[in-house]
């Protein structure tokens, strides 16, 4: 084998490895960045839920204390709903 033969060999072999880890790095580096992504969506959802709850648990305390302040009838109570569906 001659040396331009193998020059071109070992230039080929070492481009391709280099090619073959750069290309596995970069996928790596993507999947980290896209599971950051998820990370950060679950800690924002949590957040948006725990500011639903506090705002649930103040509007039920407001209620709460309207109802002391002022008599109500039947709160909980809803009128009877009237639903007309034809089967024909």
């Amino acid at each position: 084998m001659s040396r331009t033969a193998k020059a071109t060999l070992v230039a080929a072999v070492t481009f391709c490895s280099v090619t073959i880890f750069t290309v596995h790095y970069m996928q790596r580096q993507e999947r980290e960045t896209m599971y950051q992504g998820v990370v950060r969506d679950d800690a924002r959802r949590l957040e948006k839920h725990k500011q639903r709850e506090g705002a649930l648990q103040e509007s039920l305390r407001r209620r709460e204390l309207y109802e002391r302040v002022q008599t109500v009838s039947n709160p909980a109570q809803l009128p009877p709903s009237t639903s007309t569906t034809e089967d024909g």
